[in-house]
């Protein structure tokens, strides 16, 4: 199993951060070989009006630099989308093996998700299987708190945290994620720590919750969590630092360490890439953040029946009966689906796997719909190709006088449910009508 959560501080779509996003994707290829599913999730940017042309580019540098495709999720403005389109946007990104998402608004990105899937499809790529490549603006989504860039540095409001998405807490991280960790934009004044600057920084640490911290990344640098593994990997130009009121701990790029010793915060200092992992994770043992997850919190399937346990096993069900184009067995699944959502629903214990179920049921849906299309598809379409090839030999034999070949053709072509005539204007055909 692969799960992957790789959090970069700037540079998503630079040269420097090229080699991360192929170790990435090397990582889920060698774990299931062929092409990764992959989505480039455009919410945060979703405001601009260049929105459509940043999402090209980073399709481009996809292509161009990793030699990788990777679509686009579609969820700029949810409000101005159709229900059929949020619904495609959902089950792309459900779908997707690697999810990867960059600048914007942080603020604007979270509005738009409140309330959708996205948070439960994220957190499930982690839990289960999958990886999660979030940078610069949706990076600071990522923790408990998010830093409203915008409001704080550009229009001048006092310094606040909002609510994140907290994916990190349920791995032991209590953590408010701050990328541009080391910014040096403002020249004479201070623009480190996501243009917050040390004062502004001082004053918001205070208001993080008990055993919260900082985890800031530096531009151009990022960190690869293995979420099987338990280590983190620091990558690119600079350092990861941990901080809490004020003190801070650095490691630098190029070193493989525990995820313990992120849990600890900074008070365990830095180790050298030297030094064996498994070392390192004894030595952090002792100051592990209260509140980690056991492993068995966040495996695979529950073992106990549940409305989760019914979804997975019928969504698996779905997923091999279109892979085998049975539609009959497809459709069982969406009705099983739905039965079970119903039977489910006087459960209050299983009211978030409703929401979630409820939006798998929908995603189903629309993927039986596309396979229908898809199967709709005109047949002069698929047929046309061959048939001109038959009528075109037809035409030879004609010319060579061999007409009992020409009748022979003819024949045939209406044996397999094709009329062939001859017109003024040359040979034209139709489909017969089946029985």
């Amino acid at each position: 199993m692969t799960r992957l959560l790789t959090i970069m501080g700037s540079g998503e779509t630079a040269p420097t951060m090229v080699k991360p996003h192929r170790m990435v994707f090397e990582r889920l290829e060698a774990a299931a070989p062929g092409a990764v599913p992959a989505v480039f999730l455009d919410t945060p940017f979703g405001f601009q009006e260049n929105a459509d042309e940043l999402s090209a580019k980073t399709v481009a540098y996809f292509e161009t630099s990793l030699t990788r495709t990777i679509g686009v999720a579609g969820l700029q403005r949810l409000e101005t989308t159709s229900t059929l389109e949020r619904e495609a946007a959902f089950t792309r990104v459900r779908l997707a093996q690697f999810v990867f998402a960059g600048p914007g608004s942080p603020t604007y990105a979270l509005r738009q998700w409140a309330g959708t899937p996205v948070p439960d499809l994220l957190a499930d790529k982690l839990r289960t299987e999958g990886a999660v490549t979030f940078s610069s603006a949706a990076a600071l989504t990522l923790g408990l708190a998010t830093v409203p860039v915008y409001e704080v540095y550009k229009s001048g409001a006092d310094p606040y945290w909002l609510d994140g998405l907290d994916l990190l807490s349920p791995f032991g991280l209590p953590v408010a994620v701050i990328p541009h960790y080391n910014n040096a934009e403002g020249g004479h004044h201070d623009t480190r720590f996501c243009y917050l600057g040390e004062r502004r920084l001082a004053m918001m640490e205070q208001l993080l919750p008990d055993g919260a911290f900082v985890l800031g990344l530096d531009e151009h640098t990022g960190v690869i969590l293995d979420l099987e593994a338990d280590t983190a990997s620091v990558v690119g130009l600079g350092v990861l630092t941990l901080r809490r009121d004020g003190r801070s701990t650095e490691i630098r790029a190029g070193e493989t360490v525990p995820i313990d010793m992120l849990r600890a915060g900074p008070e365990f200092s830095s180790v050298s890439s030297s030094v064996p992992v498994s070392s390192v994770s004894t030595m952090a043992s002792a100051t592990i953040a209260v509140g980690r997850q056991p492993s068995g919190a966040i495996s695979g399937a529950p073992a106990t029946p549940s409305l989760a346990g019914d979804a997975e096993r019928l969504g698996a069900m779905f997923d091999e009966a279109l892979a085998s184009r049975d539609a009959g067995r497809a459709v069982s699944a969406v009705l099983d689906l739905d039965e079970a959502i119903v039977g489910w629903s006087t459960d209050t214990l299983q009211s978030d796997a409703a929401t979630r179920a409820r939006a798998l049921l929908r995603s189903m849906i629309v993927r039986l719909g596309e396979a229908a299309v898809a199967g709709l598809a005109d047949p002069r379409s698929i047929l046309g190709p061959v048939i001109d090839v038959a009528l075109h030999v037809r035409l030879e034999v004609r010319a060579a006088k061999r007409y009992d070949l020409s009748d022979t053709i003819r024949d045939g072509l209406a044996a397999a449910g094709v009329e062939v005539r001859d017109t003024p204007d040359g040979q034209v055909w139709e489909l017969l009508p089946t029985a």
